[in-house]
């Protein structure tokens, strides 16, 4: 909190408290369900490689061509990545555990 020489707590602007509250908003935890949890990187694989298929089908070259190969790269990297993450710390867990 901001205070002057003396000591005394400044008040936040409005504008200052809406940042404030949309900083919160953004950098706490999501909790997903289980289903979906697990679901998430083949949600990711599957529309990476739509969009990879549908620049096939684009006749001509358009501005939105660029942005379905990075949106398709985007998507299927995240994808194996989660994918590879999940994985790596199931197997871990297993061999830790001895039981």
């Amino acid at each position: 909190m901001n205070s002057t020489v003396a000591g005394k707590p400044l008040a936040l602007s409005e504008t200052q408290q809406v940042t404030r509250r949309t900083g919160d908003l953004v950098t706490r935890k999501l909790w997903l369900p289980k289903l979906l949890y697990d679901l998430l990187p083949y949600f990711y694989l599957t529309s990476g490689f739509a969009a990879l298929f549908t620049t096939l089908y684009v006749s001509e070259w358009f501005w939105i061509l660029p942005h379905y190969l990075l949106f398709s790269a985007a998507c299927i990297q995240m994808g194996v990545s989660v994918f590879n993450r999940r994985r790596s710390r199931k197997s871990g867990a297993s061999i830790e555990d001895p039981s």
